[in-house]
C-alpha cells in the first residue's frame, strides 16, 4: 500500500472515531442536561408544595390559636378559617404538580401528608363547629387530639422532605 493511501485511510478512520466519540459524548451530555432539567422540575414542584404547606399550616395554627380562649371571637375564627380554606386549595394545586412529576415514592409521601393533614383539619373543623354551638365540654379533648394530629402532620411533612431530597438528589 502506498504511503498516500495509508495516510488517507488513517485520516478517514481517525475522522470516524472522532465523529463517533462526538456523537456518544453529545448524547451523554444531552442526557445529563435532560436529567438536570427533570431534577429542577421536581425541585420546583416540591419547593412549591412545601411553601404552600407552610402557609396553610400557619393559617391552621392561627385558627387553633383563635379557638383557645374560653369565649373565642367567632367572626375572627371564621375569617381565619376562610384564609385556611383558600390556602388549602393552594396546597391541593401544588400537590397535583408533585404527583405529576413523580416518582411514586414522592407521590406516596405527599399522599401521607394529605391524609394526616385531613385528619387535623377534621379536628379543627369540629372545634370550630363546637365553638359556634357554644359547646366547650370537649375542648380539652379536642385540643389534645389536635396537638397529636399536628405532631403526626409534622412527621409526615418531614418524611416528604426526606423523600424529596432523595429524589432530587438522584438517589431514587
Amino acid at each position: 500500500m502506498d504511503a498516500g493511501l495509508a495516510a488517507l485511510l488513517g485520516a478517514a478512520v481517525g475522522s470516524l472515531a472522532t465523529l463517533g466519540a462526538a456523537i456518544v459524548g453529545g448524547r451523554a451530555q444531552a442526557r445529563a442536561q435532560h436529567d438536570q432539567w427533570h431534577r429542577q422540575q421536581r425541585r420546583d414542584a416540591c419547593a412549591g408544595y412545601l411553601s404552600a404547606l407552610h402557609d396553610r399550616d400557619l393559617a391552621m395554627d392561627a385558627v387553633l390559636d383563635a379557638l383557645r380562649p374560653d369565649g373565642p371571637d367567632l367572626p375572627d375564627v371564621d375569617e381565619k378559617v376562610r384564609r385556611f380554606i383558600g390556602l388549602a386549595r393552594e396546597v391541593h394545586r401544588a400537590v397535583e404538580i408533585v404527583m405529576l412529576e413523580g416518582p411514586a415514592s414522592l407521590a406516596g409521601a405527599a399522599e401521607r401528608v394529605t391524609h394526616t393533614s385531613h385528619d387535623l383539619a377534621r379536628v379543627m373543623r369540629r372545634m370550630v363547629e363546637r365553638a359556634h354551638a357554644g359547646d366547650a365540654t370537649r375542648k380539652a379533648e379536642d385540643t389534645a387530639l389536635a396537638a397529636e394530629r399536628e405532631r403526626a402532620l409534622y412527621q409526615a411533612v418531614k418524611d416528604f422532605r426526606l423523600a424529596a431530597r432523595d429524589t432530587i438528589g438522584g438517589t431514587r
